[in-house]
């Protein structure tokens, strides 16, 4: 198995847009998407794909991921996978799993963690999304 690279938002947008193959894959809870907002891929035109890693509330691990992802990529994985989470712990999972049903299948898939997330680190008054992440680094993003 691989080791999953590790890239703040800017670098990872930066692979993205030189990389058209390359797909987002945001592993939040559906809450998540719905309140907070998704980064925002379209003017890129890479593939993005919305898959839970953990459902909520008990935050149980999505038994069916690796299927969701699929089927949201049209079927292939890509050669490239970006992961994104709120502050890049179940990201770095997913990329983690990913990996290594990859290398098992005989596939090599470049997975990447972003690192702080979508919403970044806890700032000193204990809120997220000022101080890094993707929105914070004004990286394109939407409600959905």
């Amino acid at each position: 198995m691989s080791q999953i690279e590790q890239m703040k938002p800017q670098e990872a947008y930066e692979i993205l847009r030189s990389n058209p193959a390359a797909a987002l894959v945001d592993v939040r809870t559906q809450a998540e998407w719905s309140f907070v907002g998704i980064p925002d891929t379209r003017d890129l035109g890479n593939a993005m794909a919305l898959v839970q890693w953990a459902r909520y509330p008990d935050m149980a691990v999505n038994t069916n991921f690796v299927q969701e992802l699929t089927d949201q990529l049209g079927g292939q994985i890509p050669d490239t996978l970006l992961f994104i989470c709120r502050s890049g712990a179940r990201s770095q999972n997913a990329a983690q799993m990913i990996s290594q049903q990859m290398s098992q299948a005989g596939r090599d898939v470049r997975c990447i963690n972003v690192a702080e997330g979508f919403e970044g680190d806890l700032d000193s008054k204990s809120q997220r999304g000022k101080l890094n992440g993707w929105k914070a680094g004004a990286l394109p993003w939407r409600q959905t």
